[in-house]
């Protein structure tokens, strides 16, 4: 299962899986409180400018709810083939079905 997260409503959600074709869930954070309990709602830098807000990362959980291996700083780019290969890894050592 895939689960995406972020601080956008819900309303802003369902516009981006509409405009992707997304065939995942997507959840509204906009208390970041899931962000916060993850660790990943933080300070950022953009042109000089600091603000608060989502260090991209991926978390990949396994059957038995266990973190198996985890992404930060995720770049769109290439990333799905990265996580393909990851789960494909994990599924060989048994420790992903």
């Amino acid at each position: 299962m895939v689960l995406g997260v972020s601080p956008d409503s819900p309303k802003s959600h369902t516009k981006f899986k509409e405009k992707f074709k997304l065939p995942y869930t997507l959840i509204a954070d906009e208390d970041h409180a899931i962000a916060e309990a993850y660790g990943v709602w933080g300070e950022k830098t953009n042109f000089g400018r600091k603000y608060m807000g989502v260090l991209r990362t991926t978390y990949i959980i396994d059957p038995d709810g266990r973190v198996a291996q985890v992404f930060e700083k995720v770049k769109p780019e290439n990333h799905a083939e990265e996580v393909a290969e990851a789960l494909n890894v994990l599924s060989k050592d048994g420790r992903s079905r």
